[in-house]
């Protein structure tokens, strides 16, 4: 899952970058997370995100979701799959092999 938080005036352009940046990074999610209320045209590109399906779950989730500061004060949560089954921050960074370094110890 990716977020994206902005401040200010925001429009779709924001939402576009969102979506390069799930698909450059193989998410599943991406939640642009924003002070003011999205406009329509936002609303209507995140529709046409489609749809993440929980292989564990048989759930589908929004692909792309907006929500405001007050919506989270309000006490809304990302529509996500339980954190239980979705629980992998980070990618393992490969292993580093440092010059003069002997095997065995």
């Amino acid at each position: 899952m990716v977020f994206s938080v902005k401040a200010g005036h925001v429009s779709v352009p924001y939402i576009r970058d969102l979506r390069g940046v799930i698909e450059r990074e193989n998410a599943e999610i991406g939640v642009l997370i924003t002070m003011q209320e999205p406009t329509r045209p936002m609303r209507m590109e995140v529709a046409g995100a489609g749809f993440y399906e929980s292989p564990g779950w048989g759930q589908k989730y929004p692909r792309m979701q907006i929500l405001t500061i007050a919506e989270l004060l309000g006490g809304r949560k990302v529509d996500m799959p339980p954190v239980k089954q979705v629980n992998m921050t980070f990618k393992k960074p490969p292993k580093l092999k440092v010059e003069g370094e002997q095997s065995g110890f």
